[in-house]
């Protein structure tokens, strides 16, 4: 067995001890790092305890898992494992994040044909920042070594979140209604879903990946680790309402939103309320990708939308604003008209 930290513990009867005990060394300091009010310390290596909070009165308990996707092939090919770890807490906490779960603590799997330390290491320590931005605690994680399973230099990812909400502050979409804004918060850029057309796009256009995209290396922009909007979404809830939340991932806006709306209701998204990325708009002309393509796979550089009251539309913004967050009134709800699907960009 091997441990991290109390509570924390890397596990597999076939893992190499050294290469494991060298694996625990590097990434304590990261792990410990996460550490939060709820973590039971003692723990043995089978299972970590998390106490939750008292200030909660009737708490219910959040939970999400998912993985990177094909961008792991990217990371593979480039040498870019110091973020996929970022990418990997970022899709499960956004996810509890929209029915207005606080992330508690998180834990991961990472699998592989043989270890190797530095590349699991600058992974985990991803996964431990990507849990210092959402204030989760790392407090569980298994690393397996499965011969022939995988190819020399690749590994597979899992994640899985465990937040809280009160009962009575849990997130719905039931009080959407006609008249309410749609408020979008920009993303890093493709975050961590539609490598697969991505992929194709870069074979396709035998692109240069050095070549300069919005500021920075086309291979850096692609490469950018997922947004974690946790803090600014959880600090914006101390002081308004809202109404619904929708963490785009696959399936872009037009499949993601309407995830949150109620029967009867449409969201109409406005492209002029907002400035496609640089990294979009390469990818749309490269690709020669169609709209309602762009729509469909990609966030188009809205990582997560908020609705809100008209009301508390400008304060709503004001306080994302405030922790940080790049936030556009992309649009509005409306009554949904006969024959047209839940969510429109026009």
């Amino acid at each position: 067995m091997v441990e991290q930290t109390s509570g924390l513990s890397y596990k597999d009867a076939g893992v190499d001890m050294e290469a494991g005990d060298a694996l625990v060394e590097r990434i304590k300091p990261f792990a410990k790092k996460t550490m939060r009010e709820g973590v039971l310390n003692g723990i043995g290596g089978f299972g970590a305890l998390f106490e939750i909070s008292k200030k909660y009165d009737n708490p219910v308990l959040v939970s999400g898992t998912d993985g990177v996707g094909t961008k792991l092939k990217l990371a593979f090919e480039w040498g870019f494992h110091d973020t996929v770890g970022i990418d990997l807490v970022a899709m499960s906490v956004n996810d509890i994040l929209v029915q207005g779960a606080e992330p508690l603590f998180f834990l991961d799997y990472f699998a592989c044909g043989k270890l190797d330390v530095d590349t699991a290491a600058d992974v985990i320590k991803g996964i431990a920042y990507g849990c210092e931005q959402s204030n989760a605690a790392l407090i569980g994680g298994e690393t397996a070594e499965m011969p022939s399973m995988y190819p020399d230099g690749e590994y597979d990812l899992a994640g899985f979140a465990v937040g809280a909400v009160e009962k009575s502050k849990i997130i719905t979409g039931a009080d959407i209604k006609a008249g309410d804004v749609v408020l979008g918060l920009q993303s890093n850029g493709v975050h961590s879903n539609g490598f697969s057309l991505v992929r194709k796009i870069l074979d396709v256009s035998k692109a240069d990946l050095n070549q300069e995209v919005g500021g920075v290396s086309l291979k850096k922009a692609i490469s950018a680790p997922t947004r974690i909007y946790v803090k600014p979404i959880l600090a914006a809830l101390q002081h308004v309402t809202i109404k619904g939340m929708a963490h785009i991932t696959g399936g872009g806006l037009t499949e993601n939103v309407p995830r949150v709306l109620p029967e009867g209701t449409q969201a109409v998204l406005e492209r002029s309320k907002w400035t496609l990325p640089p990294l979009f708009q390469w990818l749309q002309q490269a690709g020669n990708v169609a709209n309602d393509e762009m729509h469909r796979v990609f966030n188009c550089g809205i990582g997560m939308v908020l609705i809100v009251d008209a009301a508390d539309a400008d304060k709503t913004a004001e306080i994302l604003r405030e922790h940080g967050e790049t936030v556009f009134n992309i649009g509005h709800i409306r009554e949904l008209p006969a024959g047209e699907a839940q969510t429109i960009v026009v």
